[in-house]
């Protein structure tokens, strides 16, 4: 078996381009996770990287303390103009993690707002990741070293999403008054497993009767990640808030985005309140040019019939790796899917083990992301034909190896 450790040059990146990373090794990968799922047109998209240059030599920097620019505004529109539901305010962040943290503040000061100050716990599904910032790490439903770091859970609940809703029930009975949102990824990024219809239904159903606010976090299914824009436009009912970053930029930029319903607005508008969040880098003249080239791009090139494409494509490499020893079910869907992996026992492979077949997978020339028992696939909305060919040959040949090596045993 493979130590685990990092040869530095066949890891150091040196460039990207489309869908392939070159590395100081000298040898050029191909990847099959949009760098963190959020290069999703590609590396070094031409259209975007020079909106973005040509802001900067306009306007470098403008910030939007007690002020606006015009970019912001412009990005604000387009923004609140793409969801399958109605939206009325932008509240710009840096990172999906920030933009978490902004979420629950918004949450807990809407009821507030409302003469229910009480309500100030935050509910998140199990195995859920949500970012790394005090905040987020909180919210994450993973084990991520809370305890380690002195994250302070006591007002945030999790539950799971694969009991019928049992859970979610008791929870709501028990402390349904005390709720002020309910967070959760359409499709988990930490194992890309999919919340079920029916689960989002009962949530919504509990939102009807108990009131507290729903979030969308589509940091890593929005944007022609799952379907359409959001996986949310699928929902029965919108939700309160979506919290979007990764795709918004392509990568590009530091850079998230809390798309906010009027429920929400409005009882800020009418109370004349002030939210109080701010991060400097937010919302910048490059930022919303990134956006905004973005989503030009992604309807120029009809992100549309990309994601149906290569969800297609995806679902048929998978099924070719079914056939290799050691490789189970799959999960996920659109363009964000997982690959079980099985020790010669039954098991799920242990984290190690993933770490080792990942590695294998590296070697032989694709860049995969590991996840809990799985390998994850989330490859870029511009693949062609050719390079799943290209992936399939690699990740068959890297597991191939992992097989020999006793990685499965």
């Amino acid at each position: 078996m493979t130590q685990h450790s990092f040869d530095e040059a066949s890891y150091t990146a040196v460039s990207a381009d489309g869908v392939h990373v070159t590395f100081e090794d000298g040898r050029q990968r191909i990847c099959a996770k949009s760098g963190l799922w959020n290069t999703n047109l590609g590396y070094g998209n031409q259209q975007i990287s020079a909106a973005i240059a040509k802001e900067l030599r306009t306007a470098s920097y403008l910030p939007l303390f007690r002020t606006s620019h015009g970019k912001a505004v412009e990005a604000s529109k387009v923004l609140l103009s793409l969801p399958a539901h109605d939206f009325q305010r932008v509240v710009f962040s840096t990172s999906g993690g920030a933009a978490n943290d902004a979420a629950m503040k918004l949450a807990r000061h809407y009821f507030v707002l409302n003469a229910q100050p009480e309500r100030k716990l935050v509910v998140g599904l199990s195995g859920s990741y949500h970012g790394l910032t005090y905040g987020s790490q909180a919210l994450s439903g993973d084990e991520l070293g809370q305890s380690v770091y002195g994250v302070d859970r006591r007002n945030i609940r999790h539950i799971r999403f694969d009991d019928d809703g049992a859970e979610l029930t008791r929870l709501m009975h028990r402390e349904g008054h005390r709720i002020a949102a309910v967070i959760m990824e359409p499709v988990l990024g930490s194992g890309a497993e999919s919340v079920p219809d029916a689960f989002v239904e009962e949530v919504i159903k509990h939102r009807d009767q108990h009131r507290f606010l729903l979030v969308a976090d589509e940091v890593a299914t929005g944007f022609g990640r799952v379907n359409g824009w959001f996986a949310s436009d699928a929902w029965p009912q919108q939700p309160d808030i979506i919290v979007t970053s990764k795709g918004l930029t392509n990568g590009t930029s530091a850079c998230a985005a809390l798309l906010v319903a009027q429920r929400v607005t409005q009882r800020f508008d009418t109370t004349e309140a002030v939210f109080v969040h701010g991060e400097t880098q937010a919302g910048t003249p490059a930022t919303c040019a990134a956006i905004l080239s973005t989503i030009v791009e992604m309807k120029r090139l009809d992100h549309l019939t990309l994601n149906k494409q290569v969800a297609e494509g995806l679902s048929k490499l998978i099924e070719e790796l079914q056939r290799i020893p050691g490789v189970g079910n799959s999960t996920g869907r659109g363009c964000m899917r997982g690959l079980k992996l099985h020790s010669r026992n039954g098991m799920p492979l242990s984290s190690e083990g993933v770490l080792d077949v990942v590695r294998s997978i590296h070697q032989a020339g694709a860049i995969v992301q590991p996840g809990p028992g799985r390998i994850k696939l989330l490859p870029a909305l511009t693949y062609t034909e050719e390079n799943f060919e290209e992936l399939q040959a690699a990740m068959e040949a890297g597991l191939l190896t992992a097989i020999r090596d006793g990685v499965f045993e």
